[in-house]
């Protein structure tokens, strides 16, 4: 059977994100990776008599998705933090088509930090929709609840407490969202959307 591999990231000093923390969102992202291949193997094995174990494999399958949707988000939210930050192209056509989407680009930015101070557990991430050519922004509960199907990540920020009550608190989540976007790689941002297109 063909498994996930763990991805290694080239994460330097952030802005308001320690180090001690990061180490221990990496611990979390190995869960996923190591959870998605597990379900896949023991999914494998039941499957030898599947209407036997048919209630077990449903279970199975509901949580593989929370399982490789954490190892996937957690991928796009990494890698853009990935060798210090970098200002977007303000030429790019990634910057054109948010500002004909939303009116300008800080009209986007401010309805996206505001989705990402929903209250609860989840991801804000920013989709290309490749059907009809248009960025969206979705709120997602948990790691799985509410992905938009068939569209592309550009941009995953994630807003579980592990992400920034460490550094934070518990009251802190407006100026983590903020220590986000000052800590951006904006062209890796920008890659996801040119592959996306």
């Amino acid at each position: 059977m063909k498994i996930f591999e763990e991805m290694k990231f080239d994460i330097g000093e952030l802005v308001g994100i320690s180090k001690d923390s990061v180490d221990e969102h990496l611990k979390l992202y190995a869960g996923y990776v190591k959870h998605a291949n597990l379900i896949l193997s023991k999914i494998t094995e039941l499957s030898a008599d599947a209407e036997t174990n048919a209630y077990a494999l449903g279970e199975l399958q509901r949580r593989f998705g929370f399982e490789f949707d954490g190892m996937r988000n957690h991928e796009f939210y990494f890698k853009s933090l990935e060798n210090g930050p970098k200002a977007l192209d303000q030429e790019s056509t990634l910057v054109q088509m948010i500002g004909q989407e939303w009116g300008s680009f800080n009209a986007w930015l401010a309805r996206f930090k505001a989705i990402a101070l929903t209250r609860g557990i989840g991801w804000a991430i920013l989709y290309y929709d490749k059907t009809t050519g248009r960025l969206l922004n979705a709120w997602i509960d948990e790691q799985h609840l509410g992905h938009l199907t068939g569209l592309s990540p550009i941009l995953a920020l994630d807003v579980w407490e592990h992400a920034f009550v460490p550094d934070y608190k518990a009251s802190g989540k407006k100026k983590y969202v903020e220590d986000f976007f000052v800590n951006l790689n904006w062209s890796i941002i920008e890659e996801n959307f040119n592959n996306a297109v």
